[in-house]
């Protein structure tokens, strides 16, 4: 009986594969932790923006420094 040589192991297949799964794993991982900072990040400026919102309104307006002029001795 003749072996099928195309059900034989490939040792240059299985590093090829095993080098191309790893650098999409690294690749993936990356990307996922890019994602999970923009999102907190957008959570973070989003819970300040409302924070600023509701204690400006129970305050009153800041005066800019362009308003405030001292006197000129």
């Amino acid at each position: 009986m003749m072996s099928n040589p195309w059900l034989k192991k490939n040792p240059y297949m299985s590093m090829w594969l095993s080098g191309a799964n790893s650098l999409a794993n690294t690749a993936r991982g990356k990307i996922a932790g890019h994602a999970k900072r923009q999102s907190t990040a957008a959570l973070n400026k989003a819970s300040r923006d409302i924070v600023s919102f509701w204690t400006g309104a129970f305050s009153a307006p800041l005066k800019s420094a362009k308003s405030v002029r001292r006197k000129k001795r």
